[in-house]
This record gives structure tokens, sequence and C-alpha cells, in this order.
């Protein structure tokens, strides 16, 4: 008979491990201790295996038999549940040791002979102040344009369009280097310059012809005071 919640929480602890089966592979194991844990045995090429599916309440009889269905499909595709699991979890290992901050500070160091100590100084804190918090934790290969093109609005918004500027080309060498090394395909920098707010350079004033000799005049009272 298949399980019920009620059966499920009724089971108690004894001195010796045992299960309650629930079905097509799926059982509770229940330990001393009293930890209750969800156990799908099956077999492959010829061999008894057994997959962990966690532990009751965290996931529910619902979630288990969910979780069972979808390794019973994966058998039925000729794939190795426990196999499966494991190829995911370095999948997503592998996602997140190629963050954007990750591969921004290996760019930065392999590059870092190469700058004045003020550039460089001033490159980092840069990063960490106006991009890491915003996409470091991001996959590089998952950041969206519109993702990057937030991080450089906020810099326009605070009217800093020169480092935004300057924010935008170094985030594009970050994702030529992801790019070359294996681990991004594309690179959404460069195609913003177009939509962001162009640097507006200060114009000084300058002093007229009609106005040389006064100001001669003025620069050689003022020397003239200084002696």
């Amino acid at each position: 008979m298949p399980l019920t919640d009620l059966e499920i929480r009724r089971a108690k602890p004894s001195e010796k491990v045992y299960t309650k089966a629930d079905g097509n592979g799926l059982s509770l194991q229940i330990e001393p201790n009293g930890s209750k844990g969800w156990r799908f045995r099956f077999r492959f090429e010829g061999k008894a295996k057994m997959l962990s599916l966690g532990t009751y309440p965290k996931v529910s009889l619902s979630e288990a038999r969910k979780k069972r269905d979808e390794a019973q499909e994966l058998l039925a595709a000729g794939i190795n549940p426990s196999d499966s699991r494991k190829e995911k979890k370095l999948a997503q290992q592998d996602r997140l040791g190629n963050t954007f901050e990750v591969i921004a500070k290996e760019w930065y160091q392999r590059r870092y002979d190469l700058w004045a100590e003020s550039y460089r100084t001033e490159m980092i804190a840069t990063f960490e102040k106006d991009v890491f918090p915003y996409i470091g934790h991001r996959p590089i290969d998952s950041i969206t344009p519109m993702e990057l093109m937030s991080v450089l609005t906020r810099l326009e918004q605070r009217g800093a369009t020169e480092k935004m500027r300057k924010v935008r080309q170094r985030c594009g060498e970050v994702w030529k280097y992801a790019i070359a090394t294996g681990r991004a395909l594309s690179n959404p920098a460069p195609d913003l310059a177009s939509v962001m707010m162009p640097h507006k350079k200060e114009s000084y004033p300058h002093l007229k012809v009609a106005e040389l000799p006064e100001y001669r005049r003025t620069v050689g009272t003022c020397s003239l005071s200084w002696r």
C-alpha cells in the first residue's frame, strides 16, 4: 500500500534502521535517531542501485514521488539517475566558479603588472563598488545586456558619464577574456555604447583678443605684489 502523510508522521524510530515502502522503488528509511530519509532503489545494467531523494519533512511525500518519477524517466532513456545527478552538480559548481567577479579578478591578476599602481587600484575599487554588488555573483555566460545596462545606468544617473564609459569598456575586456578562455559566447558591452549617454567634455572659458591687454596688466600687477 502507498504511504500516507499521517503514516509517515506516526512512524517512530526503532533500535535498528527500518523502511516503509511507498511503491515503484520509493521507500522511507527511518533511522534510530528519528530522522527519515527518502530512498529510491533501482537496477541499472543488471546491478542494484540506490538514490537518496532527501529527508522528510523537508522533502514531502508528493515531492519524493515526483523525484522518483523523474528518475524512472531517466532509466527509461538508458541513463543512470545517480550519474545524471553527479553531472548536474559538477555543472553547477563549474557555473558558480565562472561568475563575473571570479573571471574579472582572474583577468585583473593576469594584467596586473602591465598597469601603474594608481590605475589598477582605481580599477579594482570601481569594480568592487559599482559592478560586483550587482552582477558579480552571476555566471558570466548568463548575464544579459539589460543587466549590464542596469549597472551602467546607475553611474549615468549619478552624472558619472566618463566613469560609466570606462566601466563599460573594462567590463567588455572581461567578457573578451571569458570568450577567449571558453567561458562565454558573446560580449554585451560594445553594443551598449550606442544606447548610453555620451560623456560631455567640459568647455573652459578662454580670453578674447580684446581682453589680452587687461589680462597682461593684471598678471603683471599680481607678479609685482608677490615680490
